[in-house]
């Protein structure tokens, strides 16, 4: 029988994924790691089977520099060095094409270790590599910004939506036409597996492959009665749209879309709130 090992269970992606395979029958274990001993420790001591490594820091990145390289490279470098797995799939981010030509998985990437926002980039980064360079069946996803229920309060979306439930307006901070891709965490925790046992290439972009602009979003809110408006000299912060070629050749098109989705998630947050998780152990 085929068994999973979710690394990061206790975040938004890890949690909805292994929920997602259980629900399918399959044997998951969804460790709770604690710290580097529990991985080194009992994680390791145990056949992991197909390892899904969803630790990671987004938000807080910039405060905890040294936890985030620990999260994305130094815990997963004793993962592949010492663990006893079938295959690993990396949960990485498109963030990684900041600057970039293209949005290929193939595209040649730019980082600069004095800007302070990379540090995720390049620690991402050599995430990706270490795994490549292993030696073992490694898969690596970039992830564009997913949305889904219980979305961690640093999720711009999950902000949005926190703030219109409680206050009835917002206030973009970022201009108009600034746009990014976000994917359904449902369709994301239907493509993990498929890449894992049936990838084809060692690096797939997981994103809708098209970007809805803080306008579009604006627009959505009012539909729910919600006011919207923008900061003055707010900055346009827009990103190129993911290449999902690839995605969408091996395992199809998305089956959701956070615009067709968007008055079922508010009224999720309008009924109960939303969730105050620190996003410690997952990526975005």
């Amino acid at each position: 029988m085929t068994k999973f090992t979710v690394l990061g269970a206790g975040g938004f992606i890890g949690s909805h994924l292994a929920a997602s395979l259980e629900q399918q029958g399959v044997t998951v274990d969804a460790p709770v790691l604690r710290g580097a001993d529990d991985v080194l420790g009992a994680v390791l001591q145990r056949d992991l089977g197909h390892v899904f490594y969803c630790i990671g820091l987004t938000a807080n990145f910039r405060e905890r520099p040294g936890d985030t390289v620990e999260a994305h490279v130094c815990l997963l470098k004793r993962v592949l060095e010492r663990g006893r797995f079938a295959s690993l799939t990396y949960l990485s981010s498109t963030r990684v094409y900041e600057g970039a030509a293209t949005t290929a998985e193939s595209a040649v990437l730019q980082v600069a270790p004095d800007n302070p926002g990379h540090l995720y980039n390049l620690s991402k980064l050599m995430g990706e590599s270490l795994c490549l360079a292993s030696g073992r069946r490694t898969r690596v996803v970039r992830l564009s910004n997913v949305y889904g229920p219980a979305m961690p309060a640093q999720n711009f979306i999950g902000s949005v939506l926190a703030e219109a439930a409680s206050t009835g307006h917002v206030r973009f901070l970022t201009a108009a036409n600034s746009a990014k891709d976000y994917v359904a965490v449902s369709d994301v925790v239907r493509w993990l597996p498929q890449i894992a046992l049936q990838g084809m290439h060692p690096i797939y972009n997981v994103a809708s492959g098209t970007n809805l602009s803080n306008a579009e979003i604006a627009s959505l809110l009012r539909q729910q009665g919600v006011a919207a408006s923008f900061a003055e000299d707010a900055p346009a912060w827009s990103f190129p749209v993911i290449d999902t070629g690839r995605l969408v050749q091996e395992f199809g098109a998305p089956q959701h879309g956070l615009a067709d989705e968007f008055g079922r998630l508010f009224e999720g947050y309008s009924r109960h709130g939303y969730s105050n998780r620190e996003n410690e152990v997952e990526d975005e």
